[in-house]
């Protein structure tokens, strides 16, 4: 929920009068800013009560001495000025307020009620002027309301003590807005877990982010949830359910411009979107084939090619060399920046991993332990085919894997385990992959593609047998030879003896280590290299292990309790992902450095690109975070975004009635639901109806609590009144049901009006049982938690225990739900299709230090939270005969004093901080069915004491009574409505209904994303340090040319010339070409990621060099004069290696830690075959390519990102 706090959602509010924009109930959404003008001054900007011009003209004229005291008394007047300190400016009166002196406060006495109080003519003593103070609600309204300071009852804010009219206690007991009811509110609600949620538009406790893609509804991503994403040099890429989108990082800081946003993405930076596809689950970028590829969930690899930037796209089929009709060119809708290029079926399962490796090949992995490797020549040659051949193409890539499982097995034993394929990764530096599962390991050779090792997550390596890969591979072998018994016989039994003997070996070798076997739950989450050549693996119980890239294990780190789901690396930093949304930044050595809460959800993946780290979460939130924080640019982008608020906020005005009922197991007549809710309903865009007692009985209790612990709910009863109620509505026309949850006899739903539909979303239910051992569902709650307009609401309907003198046990009930009740289970709705839908599904474990009681109730993080139901809560001190008298003479005030819910909350025992408009209606409880009147309250042998048992309370954001909306008190209410349906008879209990107005501020992220883009391209001092940031140290190359002869080792040496940076340094291959007979030089071709030959070792080809400090870099030609073919994953043929003397070029990357921004020094190497060439030759060779060392010509390599990298802070939005 920590997201809440500044994806703020849209509403305004005023008075009648006010010069805003509010939501028709029939024409959608309009927005309102703040700096708008309204018709009367808001607390906090200068306004000034009633008759003190003239008091603050004295004031003026004071003295500092005077003025610094905080109770200054004027002797002409004998008042006193109580100054604001300042110190809570934004929710606090700006100007002095005048009060009548201390002596003067015991003169006279008060009024006898409220109602006096506010209506009454009181006869104030001429030497006392009456002053005015605005006061109450929220909608920009100032009442004016005589106030007497003089009154000491307790219904007076001023007391001897105080001597200062207080906010608070004027507006709970006097009223709010003209059409507002006044207000109690409970006692305990600025501690704790009912403390309100701090809401700010630049939280400082994180960076400021570039919110790429806010949280968008989930009901609106129904078959397009995101599950990962990749960075090009200028493009953000993401796999969705349904195809892949990606976003110009020249574009992020723009708006559409007229073309139209998918419906949930009206927010989002403008982005590109593929045609239909299967489900995408993994993503590979390949800059050297101009290609991203996505594995899919039917097992398919597809290719798409990654647009070029506007000042490449007249060269672009020049700079490749490809055909305008090839594959590799790509085919797509006319118009469509997506052309798919090629594609083929991989596997049977899913792709639920890809990579490609230090030598051009890619690797996929897939359910059951099945990894495959598809050489680089094969999908070359299929790409440089025409599109008519592409059936050609397919089956040429489809034939060519090579089965790595099959590589690993020996005497028909396979040694890999059969867990899905999670994680693979290349480990360049040393020309290895990882493939990992949850529990176990293995490293390969990337250039020969054997099996080095295989170990578990504790480091120990594994020599155990898969025993089902085993027995398939033997029956395969063997199926010709033997009968059906012979394959059960002896030889299988024998299998499975020595597995399960080396099974129970690991399992005790485990036991000895570890000493239980809870190490088993911990399993990998995430995987990551480093530039220093160290892999990092993240757990599901928070903690952090770093490996050597031979696979020994190094150390384990932990700085979170919470499940690890994603790590990235750049630089020497590390970005470890959490699944409660938090970002940790680690050094190389694990050393804590910085973190925040990124999301309000799992972070699922992060990925760098142009000077940003950027994080999807399980939501489908995209969020970009400098690769510089945190740091000092952090600060000032905080404070000039918090000085330009007013300039991205929104605000919107909606209406909510809120109703409930105890039925008493009772069906309602069509007219008591439009007495209830049809009359009231016409005005609001939400309706919420709570309900008790739907259906009771032993029987259906015992039924209900059973069919609870399998998922399931609901009766027929409540499906009846859900129907009724929907009917009563106008349920199809006018409203949409948008959830509802039934436990046993509670039964909450929501309807909202078709308006305001788009702008509600993420519907969860929830349920808490208190009654029998807080098992059975005759008491609990159930309830609803919703964002609307961004904000998030929750909604929860009670039965509490029952009787006079149980009012321990009701404040209990109200504290066990509060604490416990957990939105996360899916509503059941009319259109199931949306209450099944999740996003990615994420693993929660870990070992959390804190007990649950300490972990903060999810109602507390809301931004309103409305309570309704049968509290239960009884009439105290009064008989009967009395209550009946004093409600005949509709003397409600003395009542109120009696009643058992306003004391608890008065002492902060109950309902800590919430509020409760004024009651005016007679006692809901308890009447005898069918009989209309007052007259009909309980006439048995009981007579049970007349009560409101049925009530309405709710917390908005507001931390004081008089707060103006706004990004840090996003969501403020009146009440406009509450009373009882008195003419509805169908139940011993009233109907209760409340309409409250609520005014809610959120974000508008496009104007968001512009003054961010504006900070970054206009600010001097961010500039500058930006420039700062984004120095690459510099370095040189101790040779540009190699030659290599035979098995020749040559050591490239670079050198880090800088003084103060750490340089950097990746080594790729631009790529190679073949020298003809003649001498002239071949087309240059790249091979996947610019991965090097497979005759060229280059070790280590990344690293981290001090300033100062050499790096030596080994380039070792290998023998490599023939090749294996592979048809359907097993060697087919073999031939010569073309032994014609090849040339590559080498490119040394070298980049600083905040910045993607690289240079590039070029390295060319020849190998000879033989010593025909003369050095003449060899010379010429050489002066040819000495001259382009310096600079790279686009017409000879593919695009690698060098110049073309885009860097986020050298874009000028608009």
């Amino acid at each position: 929920m920590a997201e809440r706090k500044e994806e703020d959602g849209g509403g305004g509010g005023g008075g009648d009068g006010c010069k805003d924009i509010t939501i028709p109930e029939l024409s959608g959404v309009h927005h309102q800013l703040r700096n708008m003008q309204f018709c009367s001054q808001s607390l906090g900007r200068d306004a000034v009560p009633g008759d003190a011009t003239s008091k603050r003209n004295d004031i003026s004229k004071l003295g500092i001495d005077q003025v610094s005291d905080p109770f200054y008394e004027d002797p002409a007047t004998g008042g006193i000025y109580a100054f604001n300190d300042g110190s809570n400016a934004a929710r606090s009166l700006s100007y002095p307020q005048f009060c009548p002196s201390l002596s003067q406060l015991s003169q006279h006495k008060c009024p006898n009620s409220v109602e006096d109080m506010r209506f009454s003519n009181l006869n104030f003593s001429s030497s006392v002027p009456t002053y005015y103070y605005p006061i109450g609600g929220s909608l920009d309204s100032v009442i004016p309301f005589p106030f007497d300071g003089r009154c000491d009852s307790d219904v007076c804010s001023i007391s001897e003590s105080e001597g200062i009219l207080t906010l608070d206690r004027a507006t709970s007991e006097f009223g709010g807005a003209p059409g507002t009811l006044p207000e109690f509110i409970g006692a305990g609600g600025g501690a704790g877990i009912f403390r309100v949620p701090v809401c700010t538009a630049m939280r400082p406790d994180r960076p400021p982010a570039l919110v790429v893609r806010p949280h968008p509804a989930r009901d609106t991503q129904l078959g397009s949830f995101l599950r990962t994403i990749v960075c090009t040099s200028s493009q953000l890429w993401a796999a969705q359910e349904s195809g892949l989108r990606f976003w110009k990082f020249s574009e992020l800081f723009e708006s559409w411009n007229g073309r139209p946003a998918k419906r949930g993405d009206e927010d989002s930076a403008p982005f590109y979107e593929s045609d239909c596809t299967s489900p995408v689950l993994c993503l590979v970028a390949d800059e050297a084939s101009g290609f991203v590829w996505s594995g899919h969930k039917d097992g398919k690899i597809r290719s798409w090619k990654i647009p070029k930037q506007e000042s490449e796209s007249s060269s672009k089929e020049e700079d490749e060399g490809i055909g305008a009709q090839t594959i590799g060119a790509g085919t797509g809708e006319p118009g469509s920046v997506f052309r798919e290029g090629l594609s083929w079926q991989a596997h049977r399962t899913p792709v639920i991993s890809m990579v490609i490796t230090s030598y051009g090949d890619l690797w996929t992995g897939s359910e059951g332990g099945v990894l495959k490797a598809w050489p680089w020549e094969s999908i070359s040659k299929s790409l440089s085919l025409t599109v008519e051949e592409r059936h050609m193409a397919t089956l040429l890539v489809e034939r060519s894997y090579i089965d790595l499982r099959s590589q690993a097995t020996v005497n028909g034993v396979c040694t890999l385990p059969a867990a899905d394929i999670k994680f693979l990764l290349s480990d360049n530096s040393k020309s290895k992959v990882w493939s990992a599962g949850s529990n176990t390991f293995a490293l390969w050779d990337s250039r020969k593609k054997e099996l080095l090792k295989i170990f578990n997550i504790d480091g120990q390596v594994e020599n155990r047998i898969d025993v089902a890969s085993q027995e398939i591979h033997e029956e395969d072998e063997t199926k010709a030879k033997l009968s059906k018994k012979e394959k059960s016989g002896s030889m299988s039994f024998f299998q499975r003896s020595r597995n399960a003997l080396m099974g129970a070996a690991d399992a005790v070798r485990r036991v000895t280590q570890k000493g239980t076997f809870t190490e088993d739950n911990r399993k990998t989450e995430a995987l990551a290299m480093t530039i220093d050549g160290m892999i990092w693996t993240g757990c599901s119980d928070g903690s952090i292990v770093r490996w050597d890239g031979n696979g020994n294990r190094q150390f384990e780190v932990q700085h979170d309790s919470s499940a690890i789901t994603s790590i990235c690396a750049f630089g020497t930093r590390l970005w470890v992902g959490y699944v409660s949304g938090n970002i940790h930044v680690l050094d190389l050595d694990g050393y804590l450095i910085g973190g925040w809460v990124a999301h309000c959800g799992p972070l699922i993946k992060m990925d760098i690109g142009a000077s940003y780290i950027f994080t999807l979460a399980n939501h489908g939130g995209i969020r970009g975070w400098s690769l510089t924080s945190p740091g000092p640019i952090d600060d000032i982008l905080r404070m000039e975004l918090s000085s330009k608020e007013l300039n991205y906020t929104k605000t919107e005005k909606i209406k909510i009635l809120a109703g409930t009922w105890n039925v008493g197991q009772e069906r309602a007549s069509h007219d008591s639901l439009i007495s209830w809710l049809g009359s009231a309903a016409t005005e609001v865009g939400l309706v919420v109806v709570g309900l008790q007692e739907v259906e009771m009985g032993a029987g259906f209790l015992a039924m209900a609590a059973a069919k609870e612990t399998v998922g399931l709910e609901g009766s027929n009863n409540g499906q009846w009144w859900l129907d009724t109620i929907g009917k009563t509505l106008d349920e199809g026309t006018s409203f949409e049901r948008v959830g509802s949850r039934q436990l046993a006899g509670l039964l909450i739903a929501a309807w909202v009006r078709k308006s305001l539909r788009p702008y509600v979303g993420d519907v969860d239910a929830a349920a808490v049982a208190c009654g029998f051992g807080r098992t059975i569902g005759n008491k609990g709650a159930v309830g609803l938690r919703m964002r609307v307009l961004d904000r998030v609401l929750c909604f929860v309907s009670c039965h509490f225990a029952a009787h006079l003198e149980a009012v321990s046990k009701r404040n209990s009930d109200f504290n066990h739900v509060y604490r416990n009740m957990s939105f996360t289970r899916p509503p059941v709705e009319q259109n199931s299709g949306s209450a099944g839908a999740t996003s990615v599904q994420v693993h929660r474990g870990g070992n959390s230090g804190a007990s649950q009681d300490d972990e903060k109730p999810e109602l507390s993080e809301a931004d309103m939270v409305i309570f309704l139901g049968d509290f239960n809560y009884r009439l105290f001190g009064v008989t009967y005969d009395e209550a009946r008298d004093m409600i005949s003479q509709r003397c409600f005030d003395w009542l109120r004093e009696k009643d058992q819910l306003r004391e608890e909350m008065k002492a902060g025992k109950v309902f800590q901080g919430m509020r409760e408009a004024q009651i005016r209606f007679p006692p809901t409880y308890k009447f005898e069915r069918h009989q209309p009147g007052l007259s009909a309250y309980d006439s048995s042998e009981k007579k049970r004491i007349p009560a409101w048992c049925d009530r309405i309370l709710y917390r908005d954001s507001r931390s004081i009574s008089v707060a103006e909306c706004s990004l840090e008190c996003p969501v403020v209410s009146s009440i406009s409505l509450y009373e009882s349906c008195m003419d509805v008879i169908d139940s011993d209990h009233k109907p209760v209904r409340c309409i409250f107005s609520l005014e809610i501020a959120h974000i508008d992220w496009i104007a968001w994303r512009q003054e961010f883009g504006k900070l970054l391209a206009t600010h001097e001092k961010i500039r500058s340090l930006l420039k700062e940031y984004s120095i690459v140290p510099e370095t040189i190359v101790s040779t540009n040319n190699i030659i290599l002869q035979n098995q020749d080792i040559s050591i490239l040496r670079i050198t880090n010339k800088c003084d103060e940076h750490d340089a950097c340094y990746e080594i790729i291959c631009e790529g190679q070409f073949t020298i003809k007979d003649d001498g002239s030089p071949s087309k240059i071709c790249a091979k996947g990621s610019f991965g090097f030959p497979n005759w060229l070792q280059v070790e280590p080809a990344a690293g981290i060099i001090k300033p100062g400090q050499i790096m030596e870099v080994a380039v070792h030609y290998e023998n490599f004069y023939t090749q294996e073919e592979f048809v359907d994953g097993m060697p087919h043929n073999c031939w010569c290696e073309d032994t014609r003397d090849k040339e590559l070029v080498l490119l040394v990357k070298v980049t600083g830690s905040y910045s993607t921004k690289s240079k590039y020094h070029r390295v060319n190497v020849r190998h000879f075959y033989s010593n025909k060439d003369s050095s003449n030759n060899i010379k010429k060779s050489f002066e040819r390519l000495e001259s382009n060392q310096n600079h790279l010509q686009r017409s000879e390599f593919a695009n690698f990102g060098s110049s073309d990298v885009v860097d986020l802070y050298h874009i000028h939005s608009p």
